[in-house]
């Protein structure tokens, strides 16, 4: 995948943890680290811009950037707001289920309107977040496809009211 002289059009930048998409590892150095940063504080930055902050060239920045998004490290992404896209109704839904919690959990992330998925200890197996295009939405996701897969015992949802603060700008350790 080739990228362009500047990153994507793009309001945040989320960073994940060491863990790789296709099993190669990355080591964060300072200056990988110090581009996240640029990233986070505008995702739309050039990679001259970036490069001049952080004293590399531009074909630096551009090789960093895209390694670290083939190891899976970080993604650059757009965020909207689900409510001005159309989808009115969010939640969060804890999940008690049975069996392996894994193979549990890559079903319910293969559920297109599931956006988050995240394995858990205490009360609920699996934290899982929805977005949906309204109330009527959210029951047949819940009914027809989140109760339907083989493992899941009970749900317990949380339906958003109002969105107080959403970031990713966390910065790196």
């Amino acid at each position: 995948m080739a990228i362009p002289d500047a990153p994507p059009d793009a309001a945040a930048m989320t960073a994940r943890s060491s863990q790789t998409r296709g099993g190669t590892a990355f080591q964060l150095d300072e200056l990988s680290k110090e581009i996240i940063e640029q990233l986070q504080q505008d995702g739309r930055q050039s990679y001259a811009a970036i490069g001049k902050a952080v004293e590399l060239s531009e074909a630096a920045v551009r090789q960093r950037v895209q390694r670290m998004i083939d190891c899976g490290v970080m993604q650059i992404v757009a965020v909207t707001d689900p409510v001005q896209m159309g989808f009115g109704r969010q939640a969060l839904i804890g999940v008690r289920c049975t069996g392996d919690t894994t193979k549990v959990a890559d079903q319910l992330a293969a559920i297109a309107s599931v956006d988050y998925v995240v394995l858990t200890a205490g009360t609920f197996d699996i934290i899982i977040e929805v977005v949906c295009e309204d109330d009527s939405h959210l029951l047949d996701l819940l009914n027809s496809k989140i109760r339907a897969v083989p493992g899941v015992l009970s749900t317990e949802t949380l339906v958003y009211l109002k969105l107080v603060k959403q970031q990713y700008n966390w910065g790196t350790r």
